[in-house]
């Protein structure tokens, strides 16, 4: 999802891309990635490459381990030796999830999770192979048109659902993959022009909501009744691995890098709305 808008924001800059889905290039095999830096030279990597099934980590953490942090670190090393750029996508699952405020960059990690565990090995991988050109991005709560996600699955439930049971007592930033892609594509030119330094960099659009509150939001903007909502706890919908009560970043790294954050995702979800609605609803999107 992130992959194909990124790759379509640098298509716009006239960039050349290489995109190397999962079956052209196993990230965790130091041979393939070798043999792809030797024919392309990349000045600029961006890893968008994860495991993201969250609650099969807890069962298969090895395998999402070879995924978040081997393959992070097996690109780090090829970085390391052709003098590229890393940018590493990774995610607010590092951190307790239990802040009273936005977590800042250096905000101290405590993954609860398998998956927020390998995603943080994976950061470290980066950080400590490419002190000086290994940049972490940091995001969490991603929609867009290119792939399953929240928004898109209240789009198709609010159609199939008189009502909704919807969490209310997990609160994050919703963050637009078109957003983002662009702000990685600023990141990349800034890093390049050594303006960006290396560390970490926290990517979300700004403000926050609980799950519930977005749900209510994609029901407004289809038009319908955004009471057939309803809040509930997250003791109702229990899962393998534990959620964070609180993903909300801060975007300080970026503001000192001279970059400006991302803007408020009501605004960004807003913008982003007919694209989703014709990703989940063609017909319908088209008779309007």
């Amino acid at each position: 999802m992130l992959g194909r808008d990124l790759t379509a924001a640098l298509a716009r800059e006239d960039a050349a891309v290489v995109a190397a889905g999962r079956a052209a290039l196993d990230i965790a095999d130091p041979a393939r990635v070798r043999e792809a830096f030797a024919a392309h030279r990349p000045a600029v990597v961006v890893n968008c490459a994860a495991w993201t099934a969250v609650d099969d980590a807890e069962s298969q953490e090895e395998a999402a381990l070879r995924v978040n942090g081997t393959g992070p670190a097996v690109l780090a090393a090829s970085c390391r030796e052709y003098g590229s750029v890393l940018l590493h996508v990774s995610t607010d699952y590092v951190f307790a999830g239990d802040a009273v405020l936005p977590y800042a960059e250096d905000a101290p990690t405590a993954p609860r999770s398998a998956y927020g565990r390998t995603k943080l090995a994976g950061e470290r991988a980066v950080l400590e192979t490419l002190p000086d050109t290994g940049h972490v991005v940091r995001t969490a709560w991603l929609y867009g048109s290119g792939g399953a996600n929240f928004v898109r699955t209240m789009i198709k439930l609010e159609g199939a659902k008189d009502t909704l049971d919807v969490v209310d007592d997990q609160r994050g930033q919703p963050t637009w993959t078109v957003d983002l892609a662009a702000q990685l594509v600023r990141l990349g030119r800034a890093a390049l022009d050594g303006a960006a330094p290396a560390g970490v960099y926290h990517g979300t659009n700004g403000g926050s909501t609980t799950w519930y509150g977005l749900a209510r939001e994609v029901f407004r903007l289809l038009g319908a009744d955004p009471d057939r909502v309803r809040p509930t706890s997250s003791a109702a919908f229990a899962r393998p691995a534990p959620r964070p009560a609180c993903s909300v970043l801060a975007h300080d790294r970026f503001a000192a890098a001279g970059i400006e954050p991302l803007r408020d995702w009501r605004t960004a979800i807003g913008e982003a709305f007919p694209a989703l609605l014709a990703a989940e609803r063609p017909l319908s999107a088209g008779a309007r």
